[in-house]
């Protein structure tokens, strides 16, 4: 009855009605898709009112990028244990793409493009991401005048990255190029990067959070000064539902308010 009553009202037929049996229409199908999304909304709405009249608290599981982790995030880690002193954290660091809900985590913090997933994401901030390489190096290799140049180098690649190994690059007209990095030096580990750059052998794409410092100090310089800069964002991510958990909310507030009062490109 309910069913008839609600297709009267929309004009539109919901489900086929057979003797032996009854199947959504493809309208059907759409609408109850909507109707379940709004009323998930719903709930974790409801979860979000009764939650911010909670303090936080308990166990919070984070997956970072090693890098990320080392470099940005471990350093205001006190900041925040002290304004939440009833939470406890446990921050796993790796380089590899962790599956959140099966492995039992709460939040990542993730750089660049996200992958489609069911994850729902908050950007906190941007930051660069630049091909660096020493002074020694372009030396004695020279210095690339274009990016097809690049093929005539020595490039160091991040294993992990969501490309397999090709860089992104924008030409001067904006125009997005593809560079092939194979061969000469793979590594899953961002640092171990920027320290073969600094050594000298070779050229590095990396987020400016991992080479402002060398930069700042001389050990390396921009490998094709003049091209348009890559903005990568840096985003937490949660699966549905998880930041209505008070925990999980004030880490993410922290971080927002932490990044957003420094302004883009913080590093």
């Amino acid at each position: 009855k309910h069913v008839s009553a609600l297709e009267a009202r929309l004009g539109a037929r919901l489900l086929n009605r057979t003797t032996r049996r009854v199947s959504p229409t493809e309208i059907g199908l759409a609408y109850y898709d909507r109707a379940r999304r709004v009323l998930n909304d719903a709930g974790e709405a409801d979860a979000l009112v009764t939650s911010m009249q909670s303090a936080p608290s308990g166990l919070l599981r984070i997956s970072v990028a090693t890098d990320f982790g080392v470099n940005l995030l471990s350093p205001i880690l006190g900041d925040f244990l002290l304004e939440y002193p009833d939470i406890t954290v446990n921050m796993v660091l790796n380089n590899r793409y962790v599956e959140l809900i099966s492995e039992g985590f709460d939040m990542a913090i993730r750089v660049g493009e996200l992958e489609d997933s069911s994850l729902r994401a908050r950007k906190l901030t941007d930051t660069t991401k630049r091909m660096i390489g020493s002074p020694s190096y372009f030396q004695k290799y020279g210095r690339p005048l274009k990016i097809d140049d690049l093929n005539d180098h020595k490039l160091l690649h991040y294993s992990n990255q969501a490309n397999g190994n090709v860089w992104k690059v924008s030409a001067p007209s904006g125009e997005k190029r593809q560079v092939r990095t194979a061969g000469w030096l793979t590594v899953n580990d961002g640092q171990s990067l920027l320290n073969a750059a600094i050594s000298g052998l070779g050229i590095a794409y990396l987020p400016s959070f991992l080479y402002a410092d060398a930069m700042k100090n001389g050990q390396v310089e921009e490998a094709i000064p003049g091209l348009p800069v890559e903005t990568l964002g840096i985003y937490a991510v949660y699966p549905p539902g998880r930041f209505t958990q008070p925990k999980v909310r004030a880490f993410i507030d922290f971080l927002a308010r932490r990044y957003l009062d420094k302004g883009p490109d913080i590093w």
